[in-house]
C-alpha cells in the first residue's frame, strides 16, 4: 500500500478517536438536529471503517502457477507481463497546501465571530435584566420616571405636543 494512503487512514482513525461525539450531542436542542447529527456520525464511522479495512490491506499475490496449469503458459505469461507492466500512480496531495491557509483564515474569523457573539450575548443579558426590572416596576412607575430612563421618547412626545400632532 502506498505510504500516503496509510497516512490518510491513520489520520482518519486518530480523528475518530479524538472527536467528542457525546459532548457535541449534548449541545443539540432539536430532534431534527439530533437526527442529522446521528446520520453524520454513522456516515463518519462507515467511511472510517472502510479506510481501516478496505484501503489498509495489501492485495493478495496472484498464483500464476495455478493459472498456468488450467489455462496454459502462453496466455498466462502474456497476462503476467501486462500485469507487471502496470504502474499504479502514487497519490500526491496538492489540495491540502491550497486549503490550509484558507482553513487557518476561517479559524481566525471564527475566533473573531466568537468574541463578537460573546459581547452581544453579554449586552443581551443586560438588556434582559433591564426589561425584567422594568416589568416589575411598570405598574407603579410614573411617566417622569419612565421618561427619565428614555429621554428620546420624552423629546418625541414633547415635539408632537408642540407641533399639535395628536396621532390622528
Amino acid at each position: 500500500m502506498s505510504g500516503t494512503v496509510k497516512k490518510v487512514t491513520d489520520v482518519a482513525f486518530k480523528a475518530g478517536k479524538t472527536i467528542d461525539w457525546d459532548g457535541m450531542a449534548k449541545l443539540l436542542v432539536s430532534d431534527e438536529a439530533r437526527k442529522e447529527f446521528s446520520n453524520l456520525r454513522r456516515a463518519f464511522d462507515e467511511v472510517n471503517s472502510q479506510l481501516q479495512t478496505k484501503f489498509n490491506q495489501e492485495p493478495e499475490p496472484i498464483d500464476w502457477d495455478y493459472y498456468r496449469k488450467g489455462i496454459g503458459n502462453r496466455l498466462v505469461d502474456m497476462y503476467k507481463e501486462h500485469y507487471d507492466s502496470i504502474e499504479v500512480p502514487k497519490f500526491v496531495d496538492n489540495v491540502t497546501p491550497q486549503y490550509k491557509p484558507k482553513f487557518d483564515a476561517l479559524l481566525v474569523e471564527l475566533k473573531e465571530a466568537e468574541q463578537k457573539s460573546l459581547k452581544e450575548s453579554e449586552r443581551l443579558e443586560k438588556e434582559i435584566v433591564d426589561v425584567q426590572e422594568l416589568k416589575k416596576k411598570l405598574s407603579t412607575m410614573t411617566a417622569d420616571e419612565y421618561f427619565g430612563k428614555h429621554p428620546e421618547l420624552k423629546k418625541k412626545f414633547d415635539d408632537e405636543i408642540r407641533n399639535d400632532y395628536w396621532g390622528y
